[in-house]
């Protein structure tokens, strides 16, 4: 949406996402390439509003699961 309303010549997007789990933490390191003919600029800025996605946000904070019966 971002680079449609930019003009910025953004072909592709391959995130890998690497998860490792150990006793009770799990950490993820996510791969972004930014495929086209971008600035640094347009780079930084597109890394920027990636951590801004609401799925980062909501796996970014404290998770609290509760069961509920029915």
């Amino acid at each position: 949406m971002y680079t449609n309303l930019k003009k910025i010549a953004l072909q592709d997007i391959n995130v890998t996402v690497h998860i490792d789990s150990e006793g009770t933490e799990t950490h993820m390191a996510r791969e972004i390439e930014l495929v086209g003919q971008l600035s640094e600029d347009q780079k930084k800025k597109l890394m920027e509003i990636a951590d801004k996605c609401p799925i980062h946000r909501l796996l970014s904070r404290h998770i609290v699961i509760e069961a509920l019966a029915r």
